[in-house]
C-alpha cells in the first residue's frame, strides 16, 4: 500500500469502489485510462451486491432509464459506444401532453437522438435474454479492462494510519482511496460519515417509476420512438413521462414526496388514458413498481483524505439526466486522484469545483421548475405554450425556440443555465405573449 503523506495515487496502489452503478463504473473506467496515461499500474476492486443480469428489484437501480444524445456523444468520445442490445428504443421525438392536447416535439437537429434502456436485467417477468443492462455492460467494460469486482454488501469502513479499511461479512481489505457510488442509501452514507466526518448526505424526495407490459405491436402503434411527457395540473408533479423500451413502457413521475394517491390521479387523468388502448386497465400490468429518492440538494463536504463520494451520493442534475452528473463527477474524482492526489484539500480544489457548477445550475433549475408550478396552473399560459410549440413544428427551417427548451429540459441535454437564457431571450418572451394572447381570443391550435 501507498502510504505517501501527500496522498499520492502512485504504483501499485489500491483502490476501492463501494457501487458499481454507472458512477463507479465510470470512475473505474476513467482511473485506470488516466493510470495508463501516467505509466503505472493499479489495483480496481468494485464492490457490489446487486446482480443486473437478473430481472426485477433484485437487479435494478431504479433509474427512468434515459441517456441523453449529448452523454452518448461524451461517452463514444471517450471510447464507450453503446451496443444495440443495450439500447431498448432509440427516442426520436417527444410528444408533449397538456390538458389542451398534445404535439410532437421532433429533435432540434437530425443527428440528435436519445437512448432509452433499463438498469437492470429488466422489469419482473422480464425474458429478453438477447438484451444487456447499461449497468451490467459499463461494469463488464470496466472488467475487460483488469477491474476485480467483489459481490458483496459493504458493511462498514474504517480509518487507520494506512488507509481506508473495506469490511464485508467474509473479509477485509484496506485501500489508498475509497469512492462511493451509493446512491442514496442511508446505511451507507453512515459509514462514510465515520471516515468522512464533515460529509453532509443530499436531501432526496419520493418519486416513482412503474413499467407497462404492453408488447411491441401495441407500443408501436400507440408510443412509437417517442417519449410521451406529460405538463398537466396535478399535485406534486413536476412533469411525468411514458417511455418506450423493448416490451415495456416505463412511466416516470417527478416532483415532491409522490404518493399513490398522487399517482393514481395522474393514472386517471384524460391525457394519460389518451395514450393507452381503451378498454386496457393499466393498474393490473404493473407488476414492477418502486417509489425511489432523487436528489434534489446537493451533499456537502462529499470528500476526506483517501475518500471521496461520486454520482448522486454527491451532486446530480435536478429532475433529469442523473446518469450524466454521475460521468461528470466520476471523471472528475478520477481525474483528481491519479493527476492531483487523495487529500481532502486535493478533492477541495480539484473535484469540487465540478459538484459546484452542477450545484450552481440546479439553483437555476430550481427556479424554471418554480415558473414550470405557475405555468402548470395558468390555462392561459399552457394554451400560449402550447400554440408556439405547434406553430413552430409546422415550420421547417425556423428556429423553434420554445420546443428546443422544452426538449432540453426533459432530455437533460443542455444545463439549466443555458436552457434559463434561451427562455429569457426578448423573442422567446414576444413570441411567448402573442401566442397566448392569441390563444385567449382564437380557438387552439391542432396538436400531432
Amino acid at each position: 500500500m501507498n502510504k505517501n503523506k501527500n496522498f499520492n495515487i502512485g504504483n501499485g496502489s489500491k483502490i476501492a469502489v463501494i457501487g458499481g452503478g454507472p458512477a463507479g463504473s465510470f470512475f473505474a473506467y476513467f482511473a485506470l485510462g488516466f493510470a495508463e496515461q501516467k505509466g503505472i499500474n493499479i489495483q480496481i476492486d468494485i464492490y457490489e451486491a446487486k446482480n443486473f443480469q437478473v430481472a426485477g428489484p433484485a437487479g435494478c437501480n431504479r433509474c427512468g432509464g434515459i441517456v441523453s444524445e449529448s452523454l452518448v456523444q461524451a461517452l463514444s468520445a471517450d471510447g464507450i459506444k453503446l451496443p444495440s442490445n443495450v439500447i431498448r428504443r432509440g427516442i426520436e421525438s417527444y410528444t408533449l401532453h397538456m390538458e389542451q392536447g398534445a404535439t410532437l416535439i421532433k429533435t432540434p437537429l437530425k443527428e440528435q437522438r436519445i437512448a432509452s434502456m433499463f438498469r437492470g436485467f429488466g422489469p419482473l417477468g422480464s425474458d429478453n435474454i438477447d438484451s444487456v443492462s447499461f449497468d451490467n455492460y459499463l461494469l463488464e467494460l470496466c472488467q475487460k479492462k483488469g477491474v476485480n469486482t467483489i459481490y458483496e454488501k459493504v458493511i462498514d469502513l474504517e480509518r487507520d494510519e494506512s488507509g481506508i479499511n473495506v469490511q464485508t461479512k467474509t473479509n477485509s481489505a484496506n485501500y489508498d482511496l475509497v469512492v462511493g457510488s451509493v446512491g442514496l442509501n442511508p446505511r451507507s452514507f453512515s459509514f462514510f460519515k465515520k471516515v468522512a466526518p464533515a460529509f453532509i448526505p443530499p436531501e432526496t424526495t419520493r418519486t416513482f417509476i412503474c413499467e407497462f407490459k404492453l408488447g411491441n405491436e401495441l407500443i408501436n402503434q400507440y408510443f412509437g420512438n417517442s417519449m410521451h411527457v406529460f405538463l398537466l395540473n396535478l399535485k406534486n408533479i413536476k412533469f411525468g413521462a411514458l417511455i418506450p423500451k423493448g416490451q415495456y413502457v416505463t412511466l416516470v413521475l417527478l416532483g415532491k414526496q409522490i404518493t399513490g394517491e398522487i399517482v393514481d390521479s395522474f393514472l386517471n387523468s384524460k391525457a394519460v388514458q389518451r395514450c393507452f388502448p381503451k378498454r386496457l386497465d393499466i393498474e393490473k400490468i404493473t407488476p414492477c413498481q418502486c417509489f425511489p429518492g432523487i436528489n434534489i440538494k446537493n451533499a456537502r463536504y462529499a470528500y476526506s483524505d483517501r475518500v471521496v463520494l461520486i454520482g448522486d451520493s454527491a451532486s446530480s442534475k435536478l429532475y433529469k439526466d442523473g446518469i450524466g452528473a454521475a460521468y461528470i463527477t466520476a471523471k472528475a474524482a478520477a481525474k483528481t486522484a491519479l493527476f492531483n492526489g487523495v487529500s481532502e484539500s486535493d478533492f477541495k480544489k480539484y473535484y469540487q469545483p465540478e459538484c459546484t457548477r452542477l450545484n450552481r445550475d440546479n439553483a437555476i433549475g430550481k427556479f424554471i421548475f418554480w415558473v414550470t408550478t405557475i405555468i402548470q396552473r395558468s390555462s392561459a399560459l399552457k394554451k400560449g405554450i402550447f400554440r408556439m410549440v405547434v406553430n413552430e413544428q409546422k415550420k421547417v427551417n425556423d428556429k423553434r425556440r420554445m420546443s428546443s427548451v422544452l426538449w432540453d429540459t426533459f432530455t437533460g441535454s443542455a444545463p439549466y443555465t443555458d436552457i434559463f437564457r434561451r427562455v429569457l431571450h426578448p423573442a422567446t418572451i414576444l413570441l411567448l405573449l402573442a401566442n397566448t394572447v392569441n390563444g385567449l381570443f382564437n380557438r387552439p391550435e391542432k396538436g400531432d
